[in-house]
């Protein structure tokens, strides 16, 4: 890193590094400067001149601050920092003028405009601009785009600020927007009128200082001081993105980014975003008991004494879901291994192996993506699994990182040396790194679709070699947001799922929607969507949904995160602690909490990281021992990336995207 340099912005002198440019001098500062197109993590556009400042002793005319680096500068006399100003006449001139500028042509549709209220050029209007226009020429007009079902196209608001055509050119990592023509005949298109095809589209609407990109499945629903905001997690995949739940009443309307630089930075996926309209539908409202064949509606008093009943008939399992608050998973254990039974929540046959924190929550964090100059990715396709962690691996191999797979092959939107899916490959890779480290950073992804089947142990064990002789961290990426948390509370059972299950009358699924559950127990289902298991089911207990109770999520890299209610469950549903809780009641063995806090205390008593909330714990990685794997190929962890759980499959803006993306698909097979 460069010496430090001073500058003094606006009388207050500051020292940053030489390579940030004006504007993040200014920030450092406290200096607040107004921008369109500039975006701290896209690339430098240069074009709405809104960041105009004085450079003292410059040239005779305003900079722009998002394009001049502080190295750039000249000393003043006698070698004294550079001044900058930010307030002086020339600026506040130059900027109403921007402002003039980029109103000749912005319809005045903020009445009608789903940005209003959060519109950066209201906002900057107000604060840079002036009460009059000298223009009276007739705007222009274009036409929408039709980006496809998320994002809705207004252009003739669109201010060419090009945030859009970088994220989704530079993020994304696929090239199907830009800008044509120059002056007046300037546009944003896409290429050839397609619409987008990548998961991450939806952060365009966030980027779009205007009301030019807007979401189509929220457009003219709610006004931004209608909206109760609640700061939660994301439990679409294993990331653990922080988002912000924003409801109306009892009804979730919208979900946006939070910005963590640690693990989503401020990026979540489409589906992350747009799953909301699914916690609405075929959700679980009351208790229901099957009698002769069908499932009939009872209530929770005949519920609890059916459940009780059912517990009493001879040996119990426990499954625990992907969606699975922690909190929940560790009151069913205490409830299951009470009344001598088991309890697995590796219900998709994941080989993770169970008190050994390194092998299923990896030893290395999101963040060493960033510095990595070796990434190997074992069995996963992360484009699928986890969008937003595939954009950081872009970004590391944009900045020169070599990507290196053996899994199924796929467009990850970035260049990879591929060594074959095999898991023979995986141990020829790991018997040459044995060889001698990487050179640099080095980082082993391993997904959940290598590590399924009766090989999973031994492929676990060949990537963790694969990662000791590279000299590398090991990340697991999951696609459960629940398992991490569930297998730190002591949710396993030696033999996993086939052993929980063998000689029981009973199985008490918690949210258990994946996986199929063979014939012959009674079958307790626990959740919030009339799904595959409650199709299964003989009783269903309702449960709140992963935004309407409080609960501890684990996330990929073993970081605890703190889910908060944005609402309140349907119905007579009711929060899965309390309903656990009910159950062991009709037991007459009640479990020793009344309370979430007193579940939560007894929680953090028994696994104390678990009250580090946002903190990552250090893992090691205990030896794994196993043979080397059987030759095979590597499966995919992810079929359908729009239908992975109950809620996305209840909604029908995923299910839309879903058939969409199927047509493309038999449209290159046919090609």
């Amino acid at each position: 890193m460069a010496a430090l340099r001073k500058i003094i912005i606006d009388d207050v002198e500051v020292e940053v590094d030489p390579a940030m440019t004006l504007i993040q001098a200014c920030e450092v500062a406290g200096i607040e400067i107004p921008r369109f197109c500039y975006h701290e993590r896209l690339s430098i556009a240069g074009n709405c001149r809104m960041c105009l400042v004085e450079i003292v002793g410059g040239p005779p005319k305003p900079a722009a601050s998002c394009a001049m680096q502080v190295r750039d500068l000249r000393p003043g006399p006698n070698g004294t920092p550079p001044v900058v100003r930010t307030d002086t006449p020339m600026v506040k001139k130059a900027r109403e003028g921007v402002m003039e500028f980029l109103l000749i042509n912005h319809p005045l549709d903020c009445p009608i405009c789903d940005q209003g209220g959060e519109c950066d050029l209201q906002d900057q209007a107000m604060a840079y601009g002036v009460d009059f226009s000298r223009f009276r020429e007739a705007k222009r007009a274009n036409l929408d785009l039709d980006l496809g079902p998320l994002v809705e196209t207004h252009m003739t608001r669109c201010i060419h600020c090009t945030r859009c055509v970088r994220f989704i050119n530079e993020v994304a990592g696929v090239a199907e927007m830009g800008q044509t023509g120059r002056g007046e005949d300037e546009e944003i298109t896409t290429y050839l009128g397609a619409s987008l095809d990548t998961n991450l589209q939806g952060n365009i609407i966030d980027l779009c200082p205007v009301g030019a990109l807007v979401s189509r499945p929220y457009a003219f629903t709610a006004r931004p001081w209608e909206l109760v905001r609640t700061e939660t997690v994301d439990v679409m995949d294993g990331l653990g993105a922080a988002i912000r739940v924003d409801t109306r009443g009892r009804e979730v309307m919208r979900i946006l980014p939070r910005n963590h630089d640690g693990v989503n930075e401020e990026w979540i996926s489409d589906k992350t975003r747009f799953v909301w309209d699914g916690l609405r539908r075929q959700r679980l409202d009351r208790p229901y008991l099957r009698r002769g064949g069908r499932l009939a509606p009872v209530g929770w008093p005949e519920a609890l004494e059916a459940a009780a009943a059912a517990l009493r008939r001879g040996r119990v399992a426990g499954l625990v879901g992907d969606l699975v608050p922690v909190e929940a998973a560790f009151a069913l254990r205490l409830l299951v291994e009470g009344l001598g039974g088991a309890v697995e929540c590796r219900v998709d046959g994941a080989a993770l192996p169970e008190g050994n924190r390194g092998g299923y929550a990896g030893t290395a964090r999101i963040e060493a993506i960033d510095a990595a100059r070796t990434i190997w990715l074992v069995g996963t396709n992360p484009r699928e699994e986890a969008p937003v962690l595939n954009a950081r691996i872009r970004r590391a191999w944009t900045r020169g990182a070599r990507v290196h797979r053996i899994g199924p092959a796929a467009d990850l939107t970035y260049t990879v040396s591929d060594h074959g899916n095999d898991r023979a490959a995986l141990a020829r890779a790991a018997a040459a790194a044995a060889a001698g480290p990487a050179a640099g950073p080095a980082l082993v992804i391993v997904g959940q679709g290598a590590l399924r089947g009766p090989e999973g142990a031994a492929t676990l064990a060949a990537a963790a070699g694969l990662a000791r002789g590279l000299g590398a961290g090991i990340l697991i990426l999951h696609v459960a947001a629940a398992r991490i948390g569930a297998m730190d509370v002591g949710c396993t059972t030696a033999g996993g799922m086939a052993t929980a299950l063998a000689g029981a009358a009973t199985v008490l699924a918690l949210g258990v929607d994946e996986t199929d559950i063979p014939p012959g127990p009674f079958v307790i289902y626990q959740g919030s969507h009339g799904d595959r298991g409650a199709h299964r089911a003989d009783l269903i207990l309702p449960a709140a949904a992963w935004t309407e109770e409080a609960g501890l999520f684990v996330n990929t890299e073993g970081r605890p995160q703190l889910a908060l209610r944005a609402g309140f469950p349907p119905g007579e549903a009711r929060e899965n602690w309390a309903i656990l809780r009910a159950v062991s009641g009709a037991l007459g063995a009640a479990l020793p909490f009344d309370s979430l806090e007193a579940l939560r205390a007894r929680l953090v008593a028994a696994v104390p990281h678990l009250g580090r909330i946002d903190e990552v714990p250090a893992n090691t990685l205990a030896p794994l021992d196993a043979a080397a794997p059987a030759p095979g190929p590597l499966a995919e962890a992810v079929g359908d990336f729009y239908l992975t759980n109950p809620i996305a499959r209840a909604s029908e803006v995923m299910a839309d995207l879903a058939a969409r993306a199927a047509r493309r698909r038999r449209a290159l097979a046919a090609e």
